[in-house]
Order: structure tokens, then sequence, then C-alpha cells
């Protein structure tokens, strides 16, 4: 199975990161600047929890934000690093529900940071198809393009952490 189109193929977006939902923003290090150039989007205080799963030093963000990282690849993970995935969502929905301004990026922001998005918004009572739908419309068409991201999020990141442990010898 293809899991990851080839990077030529996919277009970087247009900002640096979207807002999903209210509090909860989606972005990355890298977007197309307005003259179509590639930039880097640098984190100061714009946000009061970061979470990350592509660093990228120089990045930010400032001393005094909270801020979580996880690597992660923009492929196939493994139970431990599921696990992050669910820890890391699991904080975004603790800070929203405390009215913090959460970001979650990766490298372009469309697939790892689609990843915890999407379970955030599946844990506050979205649907697989919901979150995916809500996330590709507020950031990009081209967001979740991996297609194991998609059927973690369809099967359920619990089932899927589960179903890698099982596999793994």
């Amino acid at each position: 199975m293809r899991t990851r189109r080839r990077p030529s193929d996919v277009p970087a977006p247009d900002s640096p990161w979207n807002e999903i939902v209210p509090g909860l923003w989606m972005g990355g290090h890298a977007f197309a600047g307005r003259s179509g150039d590639p930039e880097f989007a640098v984190v100061h205080d714009e946000f009061d929890l970061v979470l990350t799963l592509l660093r990228l030093p120089g990045h930010g963000p400032d001393p005094g934000v909270e801020h979580h990282v996880w690597p992660v690849p923009d492929g196939p993970l493994d139970g431990t690093q599921l696990a992050g995935v669910i820890r890391l969502a699991q904080a975004a929905d603790d800070a929203l529900e405390d009215g913090r301004r959460v970001l979650v990026r990766c490298f372009h922001g469309y697939n790892r940071s689609g990843l915890v998005v999407g379970h955030a918004l599946m844990r506050a009572g979205h649907t697989a198809d919901e979150a995916i739908r809500l996330i590709r419309s507020r950031r990009s068409p081209w967001a979740l393009h991996n297609e194991l991201f998609v059927e973690y999020l369809r099967a359920g990141l619990p089932t899927a952490r589960l179903l890698e442990e099982l596999a793994e010898p």
C-alpha cells in the first residue's frame, strides 16, 4: 500500500497554521509564502500549548510556552508511537477544556498533525469521517493524504495501537 505521495506531488500549504475548531490549530514548519516561495514558520507565543511531531531547531516556541515533542514518521507507526499520538490528542483536549490555544504541528501540517487533531476531534464526539472532512476543509484538501493515517482514524487509534502491538515480534 502506498502511504505517502512524493513531496513534489503535494503542494505546500499557503499558511503556517489554520484553526480547525475554536482554539485548536493545525500547522507545520514550512509553507508557501505570498510569492509562492517556501517559507518557514516560527512559533513565538501565539499559542499556550504547542504539540510538535517533527522538531526542527529554531522553530520555537518561545521560552515559557508549554511544548510537547513526540517525533513520529509520516508512515507506519508502532504501538509506542501511536500511544504518544493518543497522549498528545488528550493533552490538546485538556488544554481546550481549560480555554487554552493549542497548535499541533509537523512539517507541512498535513498528516502527522492531522492524526493528532483528528483523534482529538473524535475524543470530542466527531466521527472519523467528520473529523477528516473538517480538517481538510479548514487546513487543506491535502491534509491527511497519508491513507494509512486515515485508516488509523477510521479504526480508532486505541484499536490501531492494539493491532500494531500484537503484530510486533
